[in-house]
Formats: C-alpha cells, structure tokens, sequence
C-alpha cells in the first residue's frame, strides 16, 4: 500500500505533529509520498525536520509551464472530468474568501499532483487540515486521481466552514478524520447524516521519547512557559497584561515565550510597556529537545489561546509531567481536567488567567507533581503516535482494500495453492 501526504507547507516546525504520523505509519511498513503545495517560509531547526524537507516534492516548485501541460493532458486524456473539476471549482471559488482566481489555481495544482501520482502508482491520497490541501486532494481526485481523505484539526476549518465548502469535501472524500470528539462533532454539523459514519476520530501522538521519559520533580523556580506561535489567536497579548497585573502584585516569577511568529515585534513592545524586561523572556524558535528543556524547567505551560484545536504542546507538557494553564476551548476539556490535570479558564478573561497563573506559582512542588502525574496516563492511552498511526492505517485499508475485496483476494489465494 502506498499511500501519499498532502500538506499545504511541509515539514513546518509548528506541524512536527504531521511529521510525527507519517513516520509512525512508515514505521508500521506502509510506504509514504510526501508532497507540499507551497515551499516553506522558515528555516528548519531540527535534523529530522531537514530529513523530511529533502524527501518531500513541492507542488508550486514544478513552475508555470508544468502546471499549464497538466491541465492540458488532463483535457486529452480525461476531458469530461475536467469539465466537471471545474465547474466544482468555480461552485467552491464563488462562495470562497479566497476567491475565484485561488480555487482556478488550485485546479492547476490538482492537475500536477494527480500526473505525479499516477506516476508513482499512489494508492491514496490523504491531507491534513481541511483548507488549500484538501481542496486540492478533492479535485486531484476529480481529474482522475486516487481517493482521497484528510485530516481536520480545527479553528480555521470551524471558524469558515461555508467558505471552505466543508461539507462538499466531507462528501467526496472516502473518509475524514477528527483530532478530537470535539472536533467529529463540529463536523457532524457540517456534514450530511449519511456522511457521519465515515467521520473518525485519530488523535494526534507524541513522540515515543516523551511516552517513555521518567518523569522529573517540579522545580521550586517560578517558572512558566508559553510554546505557541507568536500570532494574534494565541493570546500572548492577553498573557503579558496578566503577567503586568502579577508583577504588580510583588509575585516573584518569569515567564518564557518559546515560538516566533508575525507578532513578535508587538508583544516585543508589550513587554517593554509593562515593564516586563527582567520576567518575560521571547526564546523564538526551538527545537524539540529545547521545548522539552523549556517545559521541564518549568512549574506549568499556559496556553491563553482564543482559538484551538486540540494543541500538540499541551499533550507534550502533560506527558512530561506538568500542569497545563489554558483555555475551556475546543477538545482542550478532554484532556485538561481543573485541579486535576491543570487549569481550564475563560477565554479571553485576563482575571481567570491571573488566577490560575496566580494559583500556579504559588502551589508547592509537590501539588504541582501530583497534577502534573495525573495526565501522563491520559496522554499514554489516547496519544501515542503508533497506536494512532495504526487506525489511521486502518481506515487506508478500508479505502485501498475493501473487505470484500480483500476476502475475494483471499479465496484466490487459497484456490491456487489448492491447485499447486
């Protein structure tokens, strides 16, 4: 079986979650494509990061001429499934934020994509997240390309659903998958009733490292760390005038932000106008083993996000044995449990992030241990890449290899080595 990822930016430093799911499926013997529609914008810190950008083709990189001679083969070879990608497109476009002339050069991509394809005898093609990617999977197939599925993880997908025509790509598609409960029931919103039962639920995992790390003792240093990237939905803003209100009360603590991001010189200027210099520290980007350092040295991460997912930090920093601070939002609840596992607060509220924050710093070490115990199990059950990796698996073989299909391959088997 051979199955092809589909990502709008691949490897991104923020998505190691994606990386993480390809090479557990390698590990499980299936073979993996890697494609990205677009070059990335950032330099990679990691080793295996760099290792996955070398084996991973850029869809844009095959240049206008390619693009142009895909779409015209495709009008040769298969000119009535053009004919109907495009009017898919137009239909998409017409109702997009992204507009008409975006969905037109998706088209083009799609064409590329499914020649390269065919040409490496791809069995599947599946994408992750709801958006550009898997509006080019849906009219990759289209155009005569394998099925396909992806993966949704929220926000944006949830925020704009209409204008991603959604529900037509959970139509097409022979199988979506959630990161979350909350995430499947969103989709369920937006999907029709006899679409439900192809809408799975395949957490994203962590690494094998992390399941496997012996846990280590809280520090007695009032330290929390924030790991998100520097953009407005994460709440850093709302993070620095709690972290301004705590200072003013004569709390000692520091706080460090790990990411980097388009906001950094305004949060820059926050830090500066509350008169935050000495306690809050931008580290920018890290690699994995620095996050991990950075949440270990830590009391708890917060995470003051308005917009979310089910965040990959937040697994990462249970399984490592600390607290969480972070909003009640999206499939945040099924992992973070107040005064269990952590802190959920409103979003948005700066006095709920002052109190949990508050509450945090002033926990002994070991109330803070006891939290930060109770959700490695949590994270051990239902995020470890390679179980996660195996249902994912599963749902390629239900596409690529139908059970009756499978069975009838059985009996054929069974048939020649009776004659034999």
């Amino acid at each position: 079986m051979r199955i092809a990822y589909l990502v709008n930016q691949y490897p991104r430093t923020s998505s190691s979650f994606i990386r993480r799911e390809i090479l557990a499926v390698e590990a499980a013997g299936v073979e993996v494509l890697r494609f990205s529609l677009r070059p990335l914008n950032q330099e990679l810190v990691s080793e295996v990061d760099r290792s996955e950008h070398a084996r991973t083709r850029m869809v844009l990189g095959a240049g206008v001429v390619a693009h142009a001679l895909a779409v015209a083969a495709i009008a040769l070879r298969r000119p009535l499934s053009l004919v109907r990608a495009l009017a898919l497109t137009v239909q998409m476009g017409w109702r997009s934020d992204r507009g008409l002339l975006r969905h037109l050069a998706y088209l083009a991509e799609a064409c590329v994509l499914a020649r390269w394809l065919r040409n490496a005898r791809a069995d599947h093609l599946h994408a992750h997240f709801g958006t550009n990617s898997a509006a080019v999977a849906l009219l990759c197939h289209e155009v005569g390309g394998p099925t396909f599925s992806f993966t949704v993880h929220g926000s944006e997908e949830f925020d704009k659903p209409e204008f991603l025509a959604l529900g037509e790509k959970i139509r097409r598609a022979a199988f979506v998958v959630a990161v979350s409960s909350f995430g499947r029931a969103q989709l369920l919103r937006w999907a029709d009733g006899d679409d439900w039962p192809k809408i799975h639920v395949v957490h994203c995992g962590v690494d094998e490292e992390l399941l496997n790390a012996p846990a280590s003792p809280v520090p007695a240093a009032r330290r929390l760390v924030c790991v998100a990237r520097l953009v407005q939905e994460k709440g850093h803003l709302l993070l620095i005038e709690a972290a301004a209100r705590l200072a003013a009360e004569g709390l000692e603590f520091d706080l460090v932000l790990a990411g980097d991001g388009p906001l950094r010189g305004r949060i820059e200027e926050a830090i500066r106008g509350a008169g935050l210099d000495g306690r809050v520290r931008l580290g920018g980007w890290m690699s994995a083993s620095q996050v991990r350092e950075a949440i270990q040295g830590s009391r708890a991460l917060v995470l003051p996000s308005f917009m979310e997912g089910l965040p990959v930090v937040v697994m990462e920093a249970l399984a490592l044995g600390r607290p969480v601070i972070t909003t009640a939002i999206a499939g945040i609840p099924e992992l973070v449990e107040t005064g269990v596992t952590g802190w959920l607060v409103a979003p948005g509220s700066v006095e709920a992030l002052v109190s949990a924050m508050r509450a945090a710093l002033e926990a002994g070490p070991a109330q803070l241990d006891l939290m930060g115990r109770a959700g490695i199990p949590r994270i051990a059950k239902d995020h470890d890449a390679r179980v996660e990796a195996r249902k994912l698996i599963g749902l390629f073989r239900s596409v690529v290899c139908p059970a009756p299909a499978r069975a009838r391959g059985d009996e054929a088997r069974v048939g020649r080595s009776h004659v034999a």
